[in-house]
């Protein structure tokens, strides 16, 4: 009688702890299976070189590196390959600036224009009112892009800020959604005024640093001097070729200055899960994090992309979506010869980061390809329909930032 009170106990654990277990076994099914899906598409001629990394419950679940640094060269992509992060630069900076003023170093709703005058806008009065909340929400009422391809034909930024008292503004400000590099720069100039200085010191100090994050900087030379980074590269006929890495974007390091390793970058996936509140409180994260002004271009284009996308908003240097009834929290970044993309989903504390040596299409496909698997969705074939895209010269995922 013992014995079989004793197997039958055994029997009813077992059978209490099988669901959870069960459950552990599908997630771990789903990524595997994402994982061979992802290694299947590294394989196509999209890619240089590629580094992915699945973050879960503040542990990186899986890291995977394909490719080369350089096209026709040897050395492989590494966890601590250095790449551009272009516009998820954005999040950087608006985080440390929610940070300061948590602090009470600086105040987001002071005018842009009492600190730098130089800012100008077509409407009279209309400069005095942007802050910089508006300015990391990109509510500035300027039209979107205001002026990149002055900053890209080598106009120094502060002179581009005048210039812009003769564009006609899209809308007031706080007004409307138009998204923007120089003017978003601007944040820089009050966290060096609030903290003396320069914003690259001020983020190494108060973000790098303390997340460990070793290979991260602001800077063309910071990159280069890392010895282990991946090289942009144009499409040339069938094939990619690397090409010199332009500084435009990084003279606006607010905007597009910030470069890591898929290492780095998962650290700071973790930090904005809430996972580092030691570094980055959560009370700060829900500031950088909550919605200031929908966006309704970007959920026309993500409509347009056929992602399960209902609702699209910005906070401070954060896009959020509805994905599939999910809130989602991302941000992508494209320049020359790079695509980078970061995002999460609080509610399944699992998140993902991408970098790219291309702007190939299907590397704006491994996010809806990993949510399909996170979230159980019916499977959609994201890199095939990438190929398409592709092939009709339509617009990526990671286009617009």
């Amino acid at each position: 009688m013992r014995l079989l009170a004793l197997l039958t106990s055994a029997v009813l654990t077992l059978l209490a702890h099988a669901p959870a277990s069960a459950q552990l076994t599908k997630e771990a099914q789903a990524l595997r299976s994402f994982a061979m899906e992802l290694d299947d598409a590294a394989k196509a001629p999209d890619f240089v070189g590629l580094a992915v990394a699945v973050v879960k419950k503040g542990e990186v679940e899986l890291m995977r590196t394909y490719g080369v640094r350089e096209a026709g060269g040897k050395q492989k992509v590494t966890p601590d390959t250095v790449f551009r992060l272009a516009s998820l630069s954005k999040g950087f900076a608006a985080t440390l600036a929610v940070l300061e003023q948590s602090e009470g170093k600086l105040n987001l709703q002071m005018p842009v224009v009492s600190l730098v005058p130089e800012f100008k806008l077509k409407r009279p009065g209309d400069a005095a009112r942007v802050t910089f909340e508006d300015v990391l929400a990109h509510r500035t009422g300027l039209p979107p892009y205001a002026y990149d391809n002055l900053l890209e034909a080598g106009t120094p930024p502060k002179q581009i800020l005048s210039q812009y008292g003769s564009v006609k503004q899209t809308c007031s400000p706080g007004e409307c959604f138009t998204y923007q590099n120089v003017a978003f720069n601007l944040i820089a100039a009050q966290i060096e005024k609030a903290t003396g200085k320069t914003f690259g010191a001020e983020l190494r100090d108060r973000i790098f640093a303390p997340l460990q994050m070793k290979t991260a900087s602001t800077g063309l030379y910071e990159l280069s001097a890392t010895g282990n980074w991946a090289r942009p590269h144009k499409r040339v006929g069938d094939g990619w070729m690397s090409v010199p890495v332009t500084d435009y974007y990084y003279k606006v390091p607010a905007a597009g200055g910030v470069n890591a390793s898929i290492t780095d970058l998962s650290k700071w996936l973790v930090a904005q899960m809430g996972r580092r509140p030691d570094v980055l409180p959560k009370a700060v994260l829900d500031e950088a994090h909550r919605k200031r002004i929908s966006t309704p271009p970007e959920t026309s284009r993500q409509r347009s992309l056929k992602t399960p996308v209902t609702d699209t908003s910005y906070g401070l240097g954060w896009r959020s979506y509805t994905y599939a009834g999910k809130q989602l929290l991302t941000h992508s970044g494209s320049v020359e010869g790079y695509i980078a993309q970061i995002a999460w989903l609080p509610a399944e504390d699992a998140g993902i980061v991408i970098l790219s040596n291309t702007r190939g299409s299907r590397a704006a496909k491994i996010l809806p390809t990993w949510l399909d698997y996170q979230l159980g969705l019916e499977k959609t074939d994201w890199f095939r329909l990438g190929e398409i895209a592709e092939a009709a010269n339509s617009p990526t995922i990671a286009s617009g930032d």
